[in-house]
């Protein structure tokens, strides 16, 4: 399929090792668990904002998102819509809070640690159930990202899946072995830069090869018309209120997210949040929007189309028709940005959590920061191994994938933590029934089918496990004066911003 693969090659192999230069900055200025997890919490603004989306978009950005648009057409508005508006709303109601509250609240450097420190009760409760969630969904949102990296192998080089998957997760483990939070983030800014260039530079070649815009949607309209309708489905069928609900709902899965919510415990100072928020909303808005066009220039120029193929490999076949293999080499890279961005940053949320939410709470109390940064690097290896199990499926859709660790984080953790900022009177009983009912709401509505249970699970298990919190903790005896007055102290701090 690519021609002058050699150059192609290099390309790629000049990235990796552009990675691998950062990572190995970053394991010389990695002294302690605090700055492997969250670098030391003095990042700046722009690794904060790009790193928070590049983290947050994966490789279902650069296939997913316009291989969905190219199947459905106007309809995957309804999804980009929620995740800009989703976005938005987590930098502004969560960020700032966060990062004062976690610090303020010893230091916490994962989300278990900020729930025990939060509400104290019940702690190591709070965190291993907490913990079993991050573990339980990361799997499947890791290997989602591994998928991604096998297909984009396995389509540039014509390797076998299996194969490419492998070489994908290599890559990707290493520089995260190696750095840890200053790796990830450091590489997520170039990363970011990357991706942003390579959807800007795309759908803007690939609609002046279709003869311009117009010629773009009057090709689309001779193909399927339905396809440039948003209230109707790709077969002509409108789109039902379960339908649009659950594309918006997706953009209540942000709040949730921790491999997206550690970047902002680790900004630098909470003054820079909202400078930071407005860079990564802009490249969110820049990203989906070439995203979706992709898609749909995807629709014109491939003809007679990918009906029956693989949807998902649509940015690669416009990439290789029309660009110089230098060039193609560059803008391909970027997927491997996307898939990395996103995999090395759920590893590392993964290795913390196994490091100091199960090894220091559970079996070494005692545990030197050396030490447990060794076991965080080995964790890393341990999830890795599990998600490759998971991705050698050849058949695995990555936006499937993404949607079910999407919906499993939001709704376990998203309402937690929501009111666990905003509402004093929230209890460490209220918070242990938000996780296990969002979570577990999740996990069985995936596996019903028919009528309501056709809603995106994340809608139901955001709804219930808000509901839980409320109710749990009006049942439960009020926190202690102490807690409430810290929470009060804190709402006074983040007011000064």
């Amino acid at each position: 399929m690519f021609e002058n693969q050699f150059i192609i090659t290099i390309s790629f192999v000049v990235y990796v090792l552009a990675m691998f230069v950062i990572a190995w900055f970053a394991w010389k200025n990695t002294r302690n668990l605090s700055d492997y997890i969250l670098g030391g919490r003095r990042i700046g603004r722009w690794v904060t904002a790009l790193s928070a989306g590049a983290s947050d978009m994966s490789g279902w950005l650069l296939l997913g998102l316009p291989g969905y648009a190219y199947a459905a057409g106007y309809e995957s508005f309804w999804l980009a819509l929620g995740l800009l508006v989703g976005t938005y709303c987590n930098w502004k109601f969560i960020a700032l809070r966060l990062r004062i509250y976690s610090e303020m609240a010893d230091d916490a450097l994962t989300l278990p640690a900020f729930f025990v420190a939060r509400f104290k009760q019940h702690g190591h409760l709070l965190q291993i159930i907490s913990a079993i969630f991050i573990l339980m969904f990361f799997m499947f949102y890791t290997s989602s990202g591994l998928v991604a990296g096998g297909k984009l192998f396995e389509t540039v080089f014509e390797l076998p899946y299996q194969w490419a998957v492998t070489i994908g997760m290599l890559i990707i483990v290493s520089y995260t072995f190696m750095g840890g939070f200053l790796a990830v983030a450091w590489t997520d800014l170039l990363q970011g830069l990357l991706m942003l260039a390579a959807l800007l530079i795309v759908p803007i070649v690939s609609i002046q090869a279709v003869g311009g815009w117009d010629s773009n949607i009057a090709t689309i309209s001779q193909n399927n018309p339905e396809l440039l309708d948003m209230f109707s489905d790709s077969k002509g069928q409108p789109l039902t209120l379960l339908a649009i609900l659950s594309l918006l709902g997706w953009g209540l899965g942000y709040f949730g997210q921790p491999h997206i919510l550690a970047r902002f415990q680790a900004i630098r100072n909470p003054g820079l949040v909202k400078s930071s928020r407005r860079i990564a909303v802009s490249w969110s808005l820049l990203t989906m929007f070439g995203a979706l066009l992709v898609g749909l220039t995807g629709i014109a120029y491939i003809q007679p189309g990918l009906q029956g193929g693989d949807t998902e490999k649509v940015f690669m076949l416009l990439v290789s028709a029309l660009f110089h293999p230098v060039i193609a080499g560059i803008l391909l890279a970027a997927i491997l940005a996307a898939v990395m961005s996103t995999a090395d940053s759920q590893l590392l949320v993964s290795s913390s959590t196994l490091a100091e939410d199960f090894y220091k709470t559970l079996i070494r109390p005692a545990a030197s920061d050396k030490e447990l940064v060794l076991v965080g690097r080995l964790a890393v290896v341990i999830v890795a191994l599990i998600a490759y199990f998971i991705a050698l499926n050849p058949d695995s859709k990555v936006l499937d994938l993404v949607a079910y660790a999407w919906a499993g984080f939001g709704a376990a953790f998203g309402p937690t933590l929501i009111l666990s900022l905003f509402w004093k009177r929230m209890t460490s009983l209220g918070a242990l029934a938000g996780i296990i009912v969002g979570g577990g709401t999740v996990v069985i509505w995936k596996q019903l089918q028919g009528g309501w249970f056709d809603l995106y699970e994340i809608v139901p298990g955001v709804l219930l496990a808000g509901l839980a919190i409320v109710v749990v903790s009006r049942m439960s005896p009020e926190p202690e004066e102490e807690i409430i007055q810290r929470h009060e102290e804190i709402e006074q701090e983040c007011l000064r911003y």
